[in-house]
């Protein structure tokens, strides 16, 4: 046999033990392993543009000048991703004999109360929905909650305006048979029933004026997104599709290795030469 074929047919023998049970099922796992993280890194490519994006527009909301609400809203006007979190201003009177609360709304400290939701009339006879903000359950919510009055006559307000609530947006349930005056979302359409009135589309979250003493307590301007820690996994997964084969491969080599020192190990050492 020609040397080449000596040394051919021996580096074979020494890959053998890839077409063993182990190996075939590591090598199966390996390869499933490098586009299921490919895609995940893809997956966090998206996520990351999706929160940068929802950054931008909900800074460049915040940072805009603000405009009266009617030009952004009317009754049965759905508000649009580029117009929520817009401050939008409105001049009226707030009629407190008809406002509801909001259950299981959280602060920014984590605890579980209401949201206090006011019709707002305004100069034209319309009505703009108002989040004045947070008060704590207090017990048991089967009663109408006490709630600190707001600026009596005609007042203006500002607020950011808010798209309404679904429960396919929120996540939140809209339970039937509440008590009294609570409602579960706020949806424009909904309360327009219950009032009897043209309200706007979507509603406001009060930012001005601040209510006095500190209740309701007003609700916080939206945080933005953490989207570099969506970019931080993006790189994470490429770098384990990457490192996948290079395990592999050094998995391999330390196999032939010890294949190696095993078989040194089994030859039998040459004698000694005699001495005369």
């Amino acid at each position: 046999m020609r040397p080449t074929a000596r040394r051919y047919r021996r580096g074979v023998h020494r890959y053998r033990f890839l077409l063993s049970r182990q190996w075939v099922i590591l090598t199966l796992v390996a390869i499933a392993l490098i586009p299921t993280m490919i895609r995940l890194g893809f997956w966090q490519q998206h996520r990351y543009e999706e929160r940068t994006a929802r950054n931008d527009l909900v800074s460049a909301a915040l940072h805009a000048e603000p405009v009266p609400v009617e030009r952004l809203t009317s009754p049965g006007h759905a508000v649009t991703r580029a117009d929520k979190y817009r401050t939008v201003t409105a001049t009226g009177t707030f009629e407190t004999a008809k406002e509801v609360v909001v259950r299981r709304r959280t602060n920014a400290d984590g605890e579980v109360g209401f949201h206090v939701l006011t019709p707002f009339v305004l100069d034209d006879g319309k009505v703009l929905l108002v989040n004045r903000g947070w008060i704590p359950a207090n017990g048991a919510q089967t009663a109408f909650p006490k709630i600190p009055a707001p600026p009596a006559g005609r007042t203006t307000v500002s607020g950011r305006l808010m798209a309404d609530e679904t429960t396919s947006a929120s996540g939140i349930k809209n339970v039937e048979g509440l008590p009294d005056r609570q409602i579960m979302l706020i949806n424009s359409a909904e309360e327009a029933r219950r009032l009897g009135a043209r309200v706007l589309g979507g509603y406001i979250q009060q930012t001005a004026p601040e209510p006095k003493g500190g209740s309701p307590e007003q609700i916080s301007d939206p945080g933005s997104e953490d989207a570099p820690l969506n970019y931080a996994y993006m790189i994470q997964w490429w770098l384990f599709a990457a490192a996948v084969p290079v395990g592999w491969w050094f998995l391999v080599r330390r196999e032939i290795r010890d294949q190696e020192e095993a078989a040194a190990q089994r030859q039998p050492e040459e004698p000694e030469p005699a001495t005369v």
